[in-house]
């Protein structure tokens, strides 16, 4: 399947599949409601890989955010979909997944171009050097959760990808990280 082909598994209000539509067709200034992932992955010294999405990325290109975000396809579930794309952007083999924020959602826009999306946030582990697909990728950063939170907190509003600042905010609150 090319990129062009991939699909996005549409929702309902009660996050229930009711359809599907091609990539470039879903993200827009009505972006309908659809299933996506996001992980945070770090490496054997508990240092979180963080990316800067590509300039030439549709949606909130250029800005920081977590390791890897994207859409599930039909009938595939969020691991198998978090490796698909870990080894696709960044070359890396991912383990040790766990939900941590398994009912998030959010609607962002920018540019234009919205996300309307139910996100689950897994944490997990990345194995490999990281080696990005420049039209995913921009950049790549090792940071510990300090540092990364640090960052995040005083850059400007368009630096980070706006679900990554609350994503990375509530891990926080619900205790799922170390702080300090």
């Amino acid at each position: 399947m090319t990129a062009t082909e991939e699909l996005i598994v549409l929702l309902d209000d009660d996050g229930t599949a009711i359809g599907t539509m091609p990539k470039p067709l879903v993200h827009h200034g009505e972006t309908p409601l659809h299933r996506a992932f996001s992980a945070y992955l770090f490496d054997y010294a508990g240092r979180l890989l963080v990316t800067r999405r590509a300039d030439g990325k549709q949606t909130f290109p250029g800005m920081w955010t977590n390791t890897v975000c994207g859409h599930p396809g039909p009938g595939e579930d969020d691991a198998d979909a978090i490796a698909r794309r870990a080894a696709f952007e960044l070359g890396l083999q991912v383990d040790g997944l766990r939900p941590a924020l398994p009912g998030y959602r959010y609607r962002a826009e920018f540019r234009g171009v919205v996300e309307n999306e139910v996100c689950p946030v897994y944490l997990g582990r990345f194995s490999g050097t990281p080696a990005p697909d420049p039209d995913e990728v921009g950049e790549w950063e090792l940071l510990d959760w300090a540092a990364f939170r640090e960052r995040q907190e005083s850059q400007d509003g368009d630096a980070w990808s706006p679900w990554c600042r609350e994503q990375a905010r509530l891990i926080e609150a619900a205790g799922l990280v170390p702080v300090g």
